[in-house]
């Protein structure tokens, strides 16, 4: 997986994305999911790792079959905000 971490305005936000679809993009109807290297390639990252960055993160996005089951097994994503596009799973997390 590769993960990204931004700090900005007091937010943490983490990107984080299977390495097999990174730089493509996924069209289904009116949505788009567009995964650009530019905001989700950043380290390469194991399942802790990701974990880790995630549970700390006020702010995320996931996507990937891979990057969805570590943001799922660490409660940080509820299986049923879970979009899929083209049968890419995605979803995003704010904490309040």
């Amino acid at each position: 997986m590769f993960m990204k971490k931004y700090d900005t305005d007091g937010q943490t936000i983490v990107a984080v994305c299977d390495k097999n679809i990174i730089g493509k993009k996924f069209r289904e109807g009116a949505l788009l999911l567009q995964l650009d290297e530019c905001f989700y390639k950043g380290e390469d990252a194991c399942e802790e790792e990701v974990k880790e960055a995630l549970q700390s993160a006020t702010i995320a996005n996931v996507a990937g079959e891979k990057s969805i089951a570590c943001a799922v097994e660490c409660g940080c994503v509820d299986p049923e905000t879970i979009i899929f596009i083209e049968d890419i799973p995605h979803a995003q997390m704010v904490k309040i």
